[in-house]
């Protein structure tokens, strides 16, 4: 079974109908032990982080994650959710995050040409190969994005894939054994993110 994590920060129910679109058992809860539970785990969540970050910690939920993460279970972060697995982020006026991989979570520089938060389609440059999430995807396939806020990796090595935007080269992505996260939302990118999910599902 597959726990979508609630902790308030809203996106789960379009997370929860791509997986039954799929035919995949998805349950959203904040139930503690069922989180402990699950075969698998998502993070989704849109909003600001030191909102998610105070509700994860009111939920206790933060030692079920970590536990996750570090126990071999396919782990899946999305948006918020990806970001929030780094050590700190810009936004609220700086935020300390989980701290499971080192980085810090940067908005985008204010440009004259470009639009924040970064909003629509936009493709990835793949620097892993053979991530399992990303099975049979090509670089010319196109993902979908909401936010302001991108996530600056100090280990190369677990970035899987980057985006260009406004002249910023971003993470997009990482995996890392059992974890993957993505800045972008599979849930809204049509039949391209149907297929990772159902790539993430077949773990």
């Amino acid at each position: 079974m597959i726990a979508i994590i609630d902790y308030g920060m809203g996106n789960l129910r379009s997370v929860q109908k791509a997986f039954e679109r799929l035919g995949v058992e998805a349950t959203v809860t904040s139930d503690k032990a069922l989180v402990e539970s699950a075969d698998k785990l998502v993070l989704p969540g849109v909003g600001a982080i030191a909102d998610a970050i105070a509700e994860l910690k009111r939920a206790d939920l933060v030692d079920p994650i970590v536990r996750a993460v570090e126990s071999n279970r396919p782990f899946l972060g999305i948006c918020l959710g990806f970001q929030a697995l780094f050590e700190r982020s810009e936004e609220n006026g700086g935020t300390e995050c989980l701290g499971l991989f080192k980085g810090t979570v940067r908005r985008f520089p204010e440009s004259p040409e470009y639009v924040v938060p970064h909003m629509g389609w936009n493709d990835l440059t793949f620097k892993q190969k053979d991530v399992p999430i990303y099975k049979d995807m090509k670089e010319i396939d196109y993902v979908y994005f909401v936010h302001s806020y991108y996530v600056d990796a100090e280990d190369p090595a677990i970035v899987a894939t980057t985006t260009n935007y406004d002249n910023v080269e971003f993470c997009s992505s990482i995996a890392v054994g059992n974890v993957f996260a993505t800045q972008f939302h599979p849930e809204k990118s049509q039949n391209v993110g149907l297929d990772i999910l159902k790539n993430f599902a077949a773990l």
